[in-house]
Order: C-alpha cells, then structure tokens, then sequence
C-alpha cells in the first residue's frame, strides 16, 4: 500500500467573473420531482438503489455504521413531491443502523452543465448527508482516478455549515480540495436550499442558494504536488473532463462526522425536492 503527501497547494479566491455560468443559457436534460404516493420507491429509470456496507463490507471505505436498503422504510416519495431518506436506528443485517443511497449511473451521465438539488436537512451529530457525483470511468478507473465532486457534504453536528470538495489523483481521502459555507442565518435542516455545481472546462463552481462561494481551476489543481511511498513525486491530474453520475444518500457514523452521541434522536430525515440538470445551449 501506497501513501500520499501533498506538499503545495494554492488556489484563488472567488473572482473569476469569466468562468461564472449562472446567468448562461441553460437547458434542462434531466430532472426528477419526486411526484407521486407517499411509500412510492423513487423512479427506476433514473435511480439505482445501492444495498449493503459497501462493496467490502468495511462500511463504504468511511467506517460508516448503516446497512443502506431498497426498502419504503429508507427511501421513498413522502406523497408531498419530495424524496424521503429515512435513517433508522435498528439492527439490519448485522448493522446498528439503515439508511438508503441512490445514484444515477447507467441512468443518466453528463459532463459539464449545472447540477442542482433542493434539499433540506436532518440534524443530529453524527448523521452524515450528501449530493455528490463520481467519474463514470469508475469500473475501470477506480477511485479516485475516476473523480468524485461532493456538491454537498454536511455534518449534522454543524447545522448551518455545508462543504463542497473534490477527489482525484494526489489530493483525495483526507487530503481533497474543499471549503465550507455557512449560512449567514438560520440552519439548513429548518429549510429547503438548493445547492448546486456549475461545471465547464477547467473549472468548477459550487453554490448555495446561488451564492458562489468556490470556485476550483485546472491550472490550480496542477499546482499541486503529491509524494507516493512508490513513485515519489507527482503532480495532482485533472479528471473533470468526462462524464459523472450523481448520488443522493445518508449515512450514520463514519470518520467524517464520527458516533452517533445521545442527543441524536432517529428516525432522521433527508428530503430532497428535487434534482435537475442542465447543459448550456448552443
């Protein structure tokens, strides 16, 4: 096994005005609305509903403590046009918890164009929510070769604090290109808010409630210069230039938010009310 240092990094702050695509003319390629009964599982045709503790057991690579489940319990249409992620606590399979993850791949894929969800939040330390993408390449390019962009990670410890972050080559695990956002009022598990990624060639933007508040370039990431025990030194690659499938999910536990404490009550619930994408039109 490989390890990673990353020596230098540097990026700008957010004034690149010629790379904002907020006022584009954009075109919707793909959405979802969450319409229908209440207890309705999301629409097959846009989404894959991933089961279990990850493809080795060992809680998604995070040590998460969730069983994830294609069951109404987990994931299901609340009967008010939004999507319910249900975390349970309950012994499932081994598993002290449950809880759902989506994604669109093999659905839907794109590259470029604005990605935006409506979300509003659970609370409670410990619980672990996000909106996010990976590279398609993902089958023969692992992770993160193949790329991962986390439009929204929250901690349900912080209340008013989102981070939006991207993995690749040379700065991935607990080492990505991140920055968080606080809500200048309120909390985001009191109220919807849309966030979102602005994505063009070179760049990408994150917005909350269309308040940019990063911005990531290509010539940036280049900047970046990692050790592997193997190699030695490297220069960070840039692999936002194919297309990506985005996930919905909510985990509990984990190295990013840690246990569960007292005061988190469960059920705790994500509601999403909806997801759409656009691309720029010609």
């Amino acid at each position: 096994m490989s390890w990673l240092f990353v020596l230098f990094f540097a990026f700008s702050a957010c004034d690149n005005d010629d790379d904002l695509l907020t006022d584009r003319n954009w075109q919707l390629t793909w959405s979802d609305d969450f319409d229908g009964p209440a207890g309705q599982l999301p629409d097959a045709s846009n989404w894959v509903l991933e089961t279990g503790r990850g493809p080795n057991g060992d809680g998604w690579g995070n040590a998460e403590l969730q069983y994830y489940t294609d069951r109404p319990e987990n994931v299901s249409l609340d009967g008010n046009g939004n999507l319910a992620i249900t975390a349970r606590r309950e012994s499932y399979a081994g598993a002290p918890y449950t809880s759902a993850r989506l994604k669109t791949q093999g659905r839907f894929e794109q590259a470029y164009g604005r990605f935006e969800a409506r979300i509003k939040m659970p609370w409670g330390p410990g619980i672990w929510p996000a909106f996010w993408m990976l590279g398609a390449s993902i089958e023969t390019e692992p992770w993160p070769q193949c790329g991962e962009i986390d439009i929204m990670e929250y901690r349900g410890q912080e209340p008013n604090i989102i981070h939006g972050s991207v993995h690749g080559p040379g700065y991935s695990g607990g080492s990505p290109i991140t920055k968080s956002y606080a809500l200048p009022d309120g909390r985001f598990d009191t109220d919807f808010h849309v966030f979102a990624l602005e994505w063009g060639e070179g760049f990408l933007n994150f917005y909350v409630d269309d308040v940019v508040y990063q911005q990531i370039r290509e010539e940036e990431v280049g900047n970046i210069i990692y050790r592997e025990s193997s190699t030695g030194d490297s220069r960070a690659e840039w692999v936002f230039d194919q297309p990506f499938f985005m996930l919905l999910n909510v985990a509990v536990g984990g190295n990013y938010v840690g246990f569960p404490a007292q005061e988190t009550t469960f059920p705790q619930t994500m509601l999403v009310d909806y997801v759409r994408v656009y691309r720029e039109a010609n």
